[in-house]
């Protein structure tokens, strides 16, 4: 009981109020807390009670002896004092009611300040239409894409980008937009997978010119579609029934062939190896200024530098493989399928010449790192793909060492 002979309300912890004015006829008890709605819960007697928010100075709950509760914020404006109600309890939530007094507040502190023309402002913000937009980010932003990359993505953005969103404002994209729009690729996964991370890069320089609120990315957190890894590796009878295609090509395209066992030789890549110039061999290396993880040392071994030794007509500049109607380079995409269909190899990529030749390595007991190295991996992440064929590795010479040592043993069948 307090001095002022108000009982504390049923159910209220002592410990958590405290009287600031004592209760005369028709002045309601007060009591200072943290509203919320433990409070708003709370059951009174008949007394009517006005509770007053420590934290939100004016932000207040008054409870009628009815049992009426009702949430406002007293405050004074040009002078005048004023008491605004900001809805029942029931009707509006503790952190509503909150919101709503802290908006009155600032109203109040804002009286009298110039206000910005909503109409002008809203113009001046205005997000422009995404195929509008499309243009700009190109112009700004392809530079720094590869030309191979620019290539792909151009037809990510004014094809798949601007045909599904070109009629949407940048600023409306939202998390739910790009999740129907994945659906509509499940049969095609692997171009969402590669038109995804060109239209996140998009909203991001989007937020950047101030386009859209920072960290708005709708993209954001998007899953891929998961795709089986199309690994295919390359058995010695294999490689033998595609020496004996290449053999037969060396007489038409002896420049087609060489390109071919460059990359069995040394794990490159297709592109670095039809692009490869003759400024840039130094043996024992291929210095590469660029390539798809940046500059790039390709190591030659023996069998490479014969390959590169027979090559007739050698230059100091120039493409090592020139294309002989163009001024570029071959392009092996075009005679590899005359190949394998040679060798009866229908389902075996160019691009699985490197993974066997990773695969030779560890069956030589090459380190993962060091196959990385020889590959040209920016990431151990890349190369760690190919750790299950060193298991396989490893398990035999634990085989072949347990045997020793039951051999040693006397207990070896």
């Amino acid at each position: 009981m307090f001095s002022n002979g108000h009982l504390l309300p049923e159910n209220l912890p002592r410990n958590h109020l405290k009287v600031v004015a004592d209760s005369v006829s028709k002045t309601p008890t007060q009591y200072s807390v943290h509203l919320n709605g433990n409070i708003a819960r709370r059951r009174v007697g008949n007394t009517e009670i006005e509770y007053w928010d420590k934290d939100l100075p004016g932000f207040g709950l008054r409870v009628f002896p009815s049992g009426r509760k009702t949430w406002f914020v007293m405050l004074r404006q040009r002078g005048k004092q004023r008491r605004i109600s900001l809805g029942h309890v029931g009707e509006v939530s503790a952190k509503t009611a909150r919101r709503l007094a802290k908006a009155e507040l600032v109203k109040v502190a804002l009286d009298g300040l110039p206000i910005a023309n909503a109409k002008t402002d809203a113009k001046k913000k205005q997000s422009p239409l995404i195929r509008d937009y499309a243009p700009r980010f190109w112009a700004d932003y392809a530079r720094h894409w590869k030309p191979s990359t620019q290539k792909r993505n151009k037809v990510s953005v004014f094809r798949d980008i601007c045909e599904a969103f070109g009629d949407r404002r940048v600023d409306e994209l939202r998390k739910s937009d790009i999740l129907l729009w994945r659906d509509g690729f499940a049969e095609k996964p692997g171009s969402f997978n590669r038109t995804l991370p060109v239209l996140a890069v998009m909203m991001t320089y989007a937020e950047q010119l101030g386009l859209r609120p920072r960290g708005s990315n709708p993209c954001k957190g998007t899953p891929r579609y998961k795709r089986k890894r199309m690994e295919r590796f390359l058995t010695n009878r294999e490689f033998q029934r595609l020496a004996l295609a290449l053999r037969e090509f060396e007489d038409r395209r002896p420049d087609i062939v060489r390109a071919v066992k460059l990359l069995i030789f040394t794990g490159a890549r297709c592109g670095e190896i039809q692009n490869v110039r003759w400024e840039w061999v130094q043996p024992p290396r291929l210095m590469l200024p660029d390539s798809k993880t940046g500059a790039k040392i390709i190591y030659l071994n023996r069998q490479a530098l014969t390959v590169l030794n027979d090559i007739p007509n050698q230059r100091r500049e120039g493409w090592v493989f020139p294309a002989p109607q163009c001024d570029g380079p071959i392009n092996l995409t075009n005679f590899w399928p005359r190949i394998r269909e040679v060798a009866a190899l229908p389902d075996v990529r160019l691009h699985d010449l490197r993974h066997s030749f990773a695969s030779i390595a560890i069956q030589n007991n090459i380190s993962l790192m060091v196959i990385g190295k020889l590959l040209g991996h920016a990431l151990a992440e890349t190369t760690a793909r190919y750790a299950h064929l060193s298991d396989e590795v490893v398990s035999d010479a634990a085989s072949r060492v347990s045997g020793s040592i039951a051999k040693c043993l006397g207990i070896a069948s």
